[in-house]
């Protein structure tokens, strides 16, 4: 998977690409721990695959944004990604946004 990462004054967005599995959160982890952002946009809409490893880094990076007062949005996710947010209710927890564009609105 590759990880690009963009910086803003108020929030980091990551733009990652590929299949987000137990072999790829390290790299995720270690951009969100580097930066230690306020709030985080993350582009998914070249994800091929997600895992429950990848949900879990997701849902620490939210878990530690909230707690410095900001959030997680999740931007252009593809339907089959789509789907394992909805089967395990975390469409509910996320902000989840159509493209990285509507996020920075967020």
């Amino acid at each position: 998977m590759t990880v690009i990462e963009e910086f803003h004054p108020d929030y980091l967005t990551l733009h990652l690409d590929g299949r987000f599995d137990a072999h790829e959160t390290p790299q995720v982890r270690q951009s969100l721990a580097t930066h230690t952002p306020k709030n985080v946009h993350i582009n998914l809409e070249k994800v091929t695959f997600l895992d429950s490893a990848a949900l879990a880094t997701l849902v620490q990076a939210m878990k530690n944004c909230r707690e410095r007062g900001g959030d997680v949005v999740l931007c252009n996710m593809p339907q089959p990604v789509r789907i394992i947010f909805e089967l395990t209710r975390l469409d509910k927890a996320f902000k989840i946004i159509n493209t990285v564009h509507d996020a920075t609105q967020h």
